[in-house]
């Protein structure tokens, strides 16, 4: 069955096949583009841990303290790309 056959029995407006088809053409080029904003925020907030961190190990010399400036910024980007990352990779699955 098309999709104008299936829009039409269902009542949907043919103008919504349109966008539809516009989305799926658009959302893999979104989603190409955010994980690679995203890869880019992740590599910038370098911090200096050793590498036992990485694999669990407690690191004695780490501190926690208030970002601020660039560094508030560009973790609060990093929150909205993830998130948008998320959101579009979700509308995927739905479409």
């Amino acid at each position: 069955m098309s999709m104008l056959c299936y829009c039409l029995s269902v009542g949907q407006k043919p103008g919504t096949i349109i966008f539809m088809q516009f989305i799926l053409t658009i959302l893999p080029y979104i989603q190409v583009v955010l994980s690679v904003l995203l890869i880019i925020a992740i590599l910038l907030q370098t911090r200096g841990s050793s590498v036992g961190g990485a694999f669990g190990g407690s690191d004695m010399g780490t501190t926690f303290y208030t970002r601020r400036g660039a560094e508030k910024i560009l973790f609060q980007a990093t929150v909205v790309l993830a998130g948008l990352f998320v959101l579009s990779a979700f509308l995927t699955t739905l479409i």
